[in-house]
């Protein structure tokens, strides 16, 4: 534990430095007038970043008057539109929309309402400037037991206009005097896709995971399917998924040999994203699988994660995870959950 917690730690050090650190030259003028020069940084909402502040400033959208930067940006709308290119609007006057121009090139031009952006993301031509994530540790000592638990987990994601992929690794570890340790490793990712219907995208997803509690030596699931959004602003963002997943399981040895198992299942899955501008942030992911080659059996994993922002990078999460089988083979545990807490750094544009 004490070298994965270096590695892990030495890499948090690394991938929290400003990757998207530029000049300060962008402009937002507020409806009272008020002038800002600084560098905006948007994510569910509008942020500024000034030379004279300690951190960043949130804005309401619905206050600003005209915004204009150099930079890329990648646009995405309530209907599931996406654009990419450099933000500019028209000084409007008091009490209409604001109408922001995103400018691919000086001839390909959109005019889009301000109230319909649901996310900006700053963006480059750079692959490595694209990523952003979390990186989350946390530890509890008991004296009375001297039971330790550690966890650790990263969430790393890689957006395109049209396309993106995420990968997220979670670790926890149980140990106490006089008993075996209790291990959970777990590593998923997933790519999505948005099709030509709005709000509509395909995504395929894989996941690897070994649970001791379960008795799981090691289980691999493959799924793809196609989703919908069902809603889409810049507080909450709702999506499901339905589709076809496969798994194989090898189990660990046991008084009765358990033969690795394949099964063929159906997936529904729902993730929920939910942003209270900086402060907060809610991500709940959940699966579930009906196994069609073996009916009745059903597999459910959920994971959540509550983010409180502390200062700067730094915040503090609240996490939860389940696993559940209603038809284990042998005598092994049918599910396996916990919750932890800890801190998190975040890079990028999370």
């Amino acid at each position: 534990m004490n070298l994965r917690t270096a590695i892990l730690g030495s890499a948090l050090l690394f991938l929290a430095m400003p990757v998207l650190a530029r000049e300060h030259t962008d402009v937002i003028v507020m409806k009272n007038g008020d002038r800002l020069t600084g560098e905006v940084k948007v994510i569910e909402a509008l942020y500024i970043d000034l030379d004279y502040v300690d951190g960043t400033m949130p804005l309401y959208w619905s206050k600003v008057t005209h915004l204009e930067s150099s930079q890329r940006f990648i646009v995405s709308t309530q209907d599931g539109s996406v654009y990419s290119g450099m933000l500019n609007s028209i000084q409007i006057p008091l009490g209409q929309t604001l109408e922001v121009r995103v400018a691919e090139t000086a001839e390909e031009e959109v005019t889009l309402e301000g109230s319909r952006i649901t996310k900006l993301t700053e963006t480059t031509e750079k692959s490595w400037q694209r990523m952003s994530g979390a990186v989350n540790f946390g530890t509890t000592y008991s004296k009375g037991n001297q039971l330790t638990q550690d966890n650790l987990s990263s969430e790393t994601e890689y957006l395109r206009e049209r396309w993106q992929a995420q990968a997220d690794f979670a670790s926890n570890l149980s140990a106490s005097p006089g008993a075996n340790a209790s291990t959970r490793n777990r590593l998923q990712f997933g790519t999505l896709r948005l099709l030509p219907w709005r709000t509509y995208f395909y995504s395929g997803l894989g996941s690897v995971l070994q649970d001791h509690e379960q008795g799981i030596k090691i289980q691999t699931n493959l799924g793809i399917g196609i989703g919908r959004y069902l809603k889409n602003t810049d507080h909450v963002r709702l999506s499901v998924l339905a589709g076809m997943a496969w798994q194989n399981t090898a189990y660990q040895p046991s008084t009765v040999p358990i033969a690795r198992q394949n099964v063929g299942a159906s997936m529904i899955a729902a993730n929920l994203k939910a942003f209270v501008f900086k402060r907060t942030n809610l991500i709940v992911n959940a699966y579930v699988f009906p196994a069609v080659s073996k009916p009745g059996r059903v597999f459910l994993d959920t994971n959540a994660t509550y983010y409180i922002k502390v200062v700067g990078n730094l915040s503090w999460n609240v996490s939860s995870y389940g696993n559940w089988d209603n038809q284990p083979p042998g005598k092994l545990s049918g599910s396996d959950y916990g919750e932890s807490s800890g801190l998190s750094w975040t890079f990028g544009n999370r």
